[in-house]
């Protein structure tokens, strides 16, 4: 009976492969999508505030607090801007990085850049956010220490900082994808539209920027979304403000549905802005 199995999926590899990846499949869908249909579901709980205890009971009551109390409606919208700041950062520093990477450098360096790209993200996370401490520290700190001659100060610990924290975590994200965009950018195309008389600038927001474009949104799904749920650079760099993923953590212990409901802000927020860029075509040009 085996043999015959075997013989069978040889024959047809369409089965064979639906077959390799089945497994993987349930597993996602059990281990992940599971998981996020629990949180969701945990969200319309509510906690005994007598014994802790949750009370297994549908209710909107964790929602209504998210959206009136001005605190909460005030961290949404924070990490909602920082998110934002962070992609449009890394957008503005990684074009120009990749575009030097893909058609500037010589063949032989392009490796090299790339595994420049790449190092930071062999170091570990907290490593690099207690460097950024270091430097952004106050009156102590290296960037007053050499920069505080000419007049630049660091910003110190807050919403500034946390933007530049994020900022240099993700950029590899952003530059490696627009990268990727660029090499499959044809060199004709650039050379026609400098042969029909087209400058530099003009040539990159019509020929280069639209074919990009896909790339760029898929660079900006990683720095978004790791913003948003980001809560370890806000609590080392970010002095008293709070992002979402701050509020999850304290909440996690002593109300699990508020916690649950903070968690799926998130959550819906990706979900409508993968909308957003389906909408857009730009998925189906990766």
């Amino acid at each position: 009976m085996l043999t015959n199995i075997a013989t069978w999926m040889h024959k047809h590899p369409r089965a064979r492969l639906a077959a390799l990846l089945f497994a993987p499949t349930v597993w996602l869908v059990i281990a992940y999508l599971g998981a996020l249909a629990a949180l969701l579901v945990t969200a319309f709980f509510t906690i005994d505030s007598f014994t802790g205890n949750v009370i297994y009971q549908f209710n909107l009551g964790n929602f209504h607090d998210l959206f009136t109390d001005p605190a909460y409606k005030n961290v949404v919208l924070r990490t909602l801007g920082i998110a934002i700041g962070v992609t449009l950062i890394c957008s503005v520093l990684a074009i120009p990085m990749a575009i030097y990477m893909a058609k500037i450098a010589k063949p032989r360096n392009k490796k090299f850049l790339v595994a420049l790209v790449l190092t930071p993200l062999w170091a570990s996370y907290l490593v690099k956010i207690y460097a950024w401490r270091t430097m952004l520290e106050p009156g102590t700190g290296v960037i007053d220490w050499l920069l505080g001659p000419l007049g630049i100060h660091s910003p110190g610990f807050g919403g500034p900082a946390i933007i530049i924290g994020l900022s240099y975590l993700w950029l590899p994200y952003m530059i490696l994808p627009i990268y990727a965009g660029l090499e499959r950018l044809p060199n004709n195309l650039l050379d026609a539209s400098s042969d029909l008389g087209a400058k530099n600038f003009h040539t990159f927001r019509s020929v280069v920027l639209p074919l990009i474009f896909p790339s760029i949104v898929a660079g900006s799904m990683f720095t978004f979304s790791l913003s948003l749920g980001d809560y370890i650079t806000a609590q080392i760099i970010g002095g008293k403000l709070q992002m979402l993923g701050n509020v999850v953590y304290q909440n996690f212990s002593i109300n699990l549905p508020f916690a649950a409901t903070i968690a799926a802000v998130p959550v819906l927020i990706m979900a409508f802005y993968l909308w957003l860029v389906r909408r857009t075509g730009a998925l189906a040009d990766l």
